[in-house]
């Protein structure tokens, strides 16, 4: 078991060091090809362009990690739900967070004669 995952790890480094690396010359090439011919700009090396590449994945992309789809696992869970666990969690959610409604709970109409 422990030597499977020692692969899996393996081959995930292998993986993001050839992407990283391909994806890094593709920045380069393009770098290259045209800004020097649009705005004047210099020359980029191998190095500066994986520097643009984790950069524009730090302010464009983000790190998420494993909880990225967290809205739609949330939205299953829900759909899957009685409506008496829904209005369980509607009860522990109320006045914590979000417009799930104030801390008072809401007065019965007077009933009707």
């Amino acid at each position: 078991m422990r030597g499977n995952r020692v692969l899996r790890v393996l081959k995930f480094l292998v993986f993001a060091l050839v992407a990283a690396t391909v994806l890094s010359y593709v920045v380069m090439h393009l770098w290259n090809w045209l800004t020097p011919a649009l705005f004047g700009w210099r020359l980029i090396t191998f190095w500066q362009a994986l520097g643009v590449l984790i950069l524009s994945k730090i302010l464009f992309g983000g790190f998420r990690g494993p909880h990225r789809d967290w809205r739609q696992r949330i939205a299953e869970r829900w759909g899957q739900m009685t409506p008496e666990e829904r209005e369980k969690i509607r009860q522990g959610m109320r006045g914590n967070c979000g417009p799930f409604g104030s801390r008072e709970p809401a007065a019965d109409p007077a009933p009707k004669a």
